[in-house]
């Protein structure tokens, strides 16, 4: 089974989620002020963190515990045995 494409996706939007949250978090909140006071950086850094989050889970739970019928066998996923 190859590398599924859930993985890359989820850690590179949990980096970026985690970087965002920490730059809105420790940011000067002056800069939010042409958003009407909403610090959009914590808020999309939070939105990205869970959408990469969620991203590994369904990575990690297809690569590690996979369905019965996805292992090899035949294509209709039934044994013969």
């Amino acid at each position: 089974m190859g590398l599924d494409i859930r993985l890359p996706i989820g850690m590179l939007f949990t980096i970026i989620g985690v970087l965002l949250i920490l730059f809105g978090a420790f940011s000067n909140p002056l800069i939010y002020a042409q958003s009407l006071g909403i610090n959009v950086n914590l808020t999309w850094g939070v939105a990205l963190l869970v959408f990469g989050i969620v991203m590994l889970y369904f990575g990690a739970r297809a690569m590690f515990w996979p369905r019965p019928g996805d292992a090899g066998g035949s294509p209709s996923g039934k044994s013969r045995h």
